[in-house]
């Protein structure tokens, strides 16, 4: 069965426009990023773990960053503002939804030394390990 809608010739484009838009779903578009997690790249390196989150568009004062109990969380919360309604948004598309993520933090990461830093829409956490951890092989020279 193949439903149509039929506009009266009287019927102004602005208000074909209108209703054509107003039909769309209000989550349409929205699909890929329905979940409230924060993609996150991790990546080993000699002295550590970076992590990294690509959330942009967001204010770093919004991020919280606690390490409690051998758990690393890092989280952002939503800030509503009141916006001013002169324009009706036809299809809106961004969405800074809040998120909480949490790792397991083992006894090789030093928990007193993690530092973070924002930056282009890039979250970046670092956690180094712990000095007896570093066994990397050392030359000894022979004098």
């Amino acid at each position: 069965m193949i439903l149509t809608k039929t506009y009266p010739a009287n019927k102004s484009l602005t208000k074909v426009f209108d209703e054509l838009f107003d039909a769309f779903p209000t989550t349409w578009g929205n699909d890929v990023r329905s979940n409230t997690t924060a993609p996150v790249n991790i990546n080993e390196t000699e002295n550590g773990y970076d992590l990294q989150f690509n959330v942009p568009g967001r204010n770093k004062e919004d991020f919280k960053i606690n390490v409690e109990n051998g758990l690393l969380t890092v989280s952002y919360e939503k800030k509503e503002q009141a916006e001013a309604k002169e324009t009706k948004a036809v299809r809106k598309e961004w969405s800074f939804q809040s998120f909480k993520r949490s790792f397991s933090l083992d006894e090789k990461i030093n928990a007193d030394a993690i530092e973070a830093k924002y930056d282009n829409g890039i979250l970046k956490v670092y956690l180094p390990k712990k000095e007896e951890v570093k066994n990397a092989p050392k030359q000894i020279s022979i004098q």
